[in-house]
């Protein structure tokens, strides 16, 4: 039976064994890291281990990609610790109604099929927002460390509490913390193989906290078993105040799992279903609500540590749910006597290693106008909220590219004038019988370097970045030539703003007195300048396909055979 069932799935004992080892090291480091950002979520750390297993478990059979670890991650605990203290004001059951209207979000913005757009998001707006991640866990997370309680309100007021903090610090606590980040910077690297570091500062420091201090601030008692039914509750009076919490929820728990699914693309080689993720992590949010789970995104280090490790299914995923769903059911008398300032190291450790140095180290070396974007999406992420800097960081990020759009777009624009005795004196190509081409009439004038014509190519692509620009440093050539020849040929896309640019090129070239000749509108360039109507007052006769077209229509015009002369 096995045999027949192997070439069905296609699935070997050589990845099953690939998926079995990666499952179980996602699960060693999830377990410190859904503690962690439990407590800094405000809901409490057995809240992150329940989010570790529900979010993982959901999204690792329903989501979009096949190695993703999915759980608790950084970013949104950050912005439900938000949630919980500024829009909830400490009710959790109202702070968990923000996470089933999220997660609701995430699963509409799957079914409109929105999430391919996050393949868009720009480098530097990703650089800043991780960068700012890191920060804002680095100075929140600094109170605790010297054995105080998490300042509530986010960084301005950790800031505010840092001097306090040191000045009554708990050497103790401060020790454990150190200790911690220590372990984590001074692991082995052979023994990182068999258990991560985060794993290893968390039983060290738990250890020597509980053979040797024992008067600091500690996890305390934490529930084992199956988590008990919260109701999410929920005032319609609020809305105002909770769709936008919901909205930050649900675009960064989105951004966090489609980034980290296209990490794991990049290592594995793979593709995954952006849609069917949102869909999957935001019925997985929803669900997770009600028992009271910290909301979950793809895990970027349990996710590489996965596919490292050899996982390339969704067994892997679904293994590592189940490992720490085990630990859940027995791990609570255990958990207990972890201390805070433990946590705390490994999150300042964790927030310092988010933060994109490599790209931070080559700021010499980056564009000024990227690296403003990314300075602009820290800085707001840090002083005001992630949802945002993002949004901002979008908008500047669309800014600096539309002026680069620009300046390659006005370098493909030639506008070139045409000497009357080179090119109306030009030969035609030989006629449909195949006889020798016939010569063009010769033109007599007072001068042979008259340019009576004059030839507008628009190359490459044109969008409403450089339309302005373009109109301002063309018009004005227009109005100097009787004929002016415009010419698509080598035209990629014009977008409706550069399509209404060119009719308003055509305006001015006939009030001027000049004529106009339309050469080689075909394809994909000519279906915004078509359905704008906006050659509307070039007749039929002067739609032309090549150069020699041009030619004999510019004799016509310039002969006034046509009457028009």
């Amino acid at each position: 039976m096995a045999a027949l069932k192997t070439p069905t799935l296609n699935y070997t004992a050589e990845q099953l064994r690939g998926d079995v080892f990666g499952g179980l090291t996602a699960a060693v480091v999830m377990l410190p890291l859904s503690l962690a950002f439990g407590v800094a979520s405000g809901l409490g750390a057995i809240a992150g281990l329940y989010g570790a297993v529900a979010v993982g478990l959901l999204t690792a059979l329903g989501g979009g990609s096949t190695t993703q670890i999915s759980g608790p991650t950084a970013p949104l605990s950050v912005a439900m610790s938000v949630v919980v203290v500024d829009y909830a004001q400490g009710d959790v059951r109202k702070a968990l109604f923000i996470m089933v209207l999220a997660g609701a979000l995430q699963i509409l913005l799957g079914l409109l099929r929105l999430g391919s757009f996050v393949a868009y998001t720009p480098y530097p707006v990703v650089s800043g927002f991780t960068s700012a991640v890191g920060v804002i866990i680095i100075v929140v997370q600094l109170i605790p460390l010297l054995g105080h309680e998490v300042a509530l309100g986010g960084v301005a007021a950790s800031i505010s509490a840092l001097p306090d903090a040191i000045s009554g610090v708990d050497t103790s606590a401060a020790a454990l913390g150190i200790l911690a980040i220590a372990v984590c910077l001074f692991w082995p690297r052979r023994l990182a193989r068999i258990l991560p570091p985060s794993v290893g500062a968390l039983l060290v420091a738990t250890v020597v906290s509980v053979l040797w201090i024992d008067d600091v601030d500690v996890i305390g008692e934490v529930p084992s078993g199956l988590p008990d039914l919260v109701m999410p509750s929920f005032d319609w009076a609020d809305i105002g105040g909770a769709l936008p919490s919901a909205v930050t929820l649900a675009l960064l728990g989105s951004i966090n799992s489609l980034l980290t699914a296209r990490v794991a693309d990049s290592m594995t080689r793979d593709s995954h279903q952006p849609n069917r993720e949102l869909i999957g992590v935001g019925a997985a949010n929803c669900l997770s609500a009600f028992i009271g789970a910290v909301p979950g995104a793809g895990a970027t280090s349990a996710t590489v540590a996965n596919v490292k490790a050899g996982g390339r299914s969704r067994v892997s995923g679904t293994l590592c749910a189940l490992v720490l769903g085990a630990l859940v059911l027995g791990l609570g008398r255990f958990a207990e006597v972890i201390p805070h300032p433990v946590l705390a190291g490994i999150l300042i450790k964790i927030g310092f290693d988010i933060i994109d140095w490599q790209y931070l180290v080559r700021v010499r070396r980056t564009q000024f106008d990227q690296y403003a974007v990314m300075g602009l999406t820290l800085g707001l992420s840090v002083v005001s909220d992630l949802l945002l800097a993002v949004g901002a960081g979008l908008l500047a990020a669309a800014m600096t590219a539309s002026r680069q759009f620009e300046r390659l777009e006005l370098d493909n624009a030639v506008s070139t004038p045409l000497l009357d005795m080179t090119f109306l004196n030009q030969p035609d190509a030989a006629d449909e019988t195949g006889g020798p081409a016939i010569p063009s009439l010769d033109l007599d004038g007072p001068d042979p370097f008259t340019a009576r014509t004059g030839l507008l190519s628009l190359r490459g692509t044109y969008t409403a970045a450089s339309s302005i620009k373009l109109f301002n440093a063309i018009n004005h050539d227009v109005e100097e030539h009787e004929v002016v020849i415009f010419d698509f040929t080598d035209t990629r896309y014009m977008d409706d703003s550069a399509a209404y640019m060119v009719g308003q090129l055509v305006d001015v070239a006939v009030e001027s007195g000049a004529r106009c000749i339309v050469m080689g509108l075909e394809g994909s360039q000519a279906t915004s300048v078509r359905e704008l109507n906006v050659l509307r007052s070039v007749p039929a006769e002067n739609f032309v396909d090549d150069l020699d077209g041009a030619r004999a229509v510019a004799r016509r015009l310039l002969d006034g055979s046509d009457g028009e002369a």
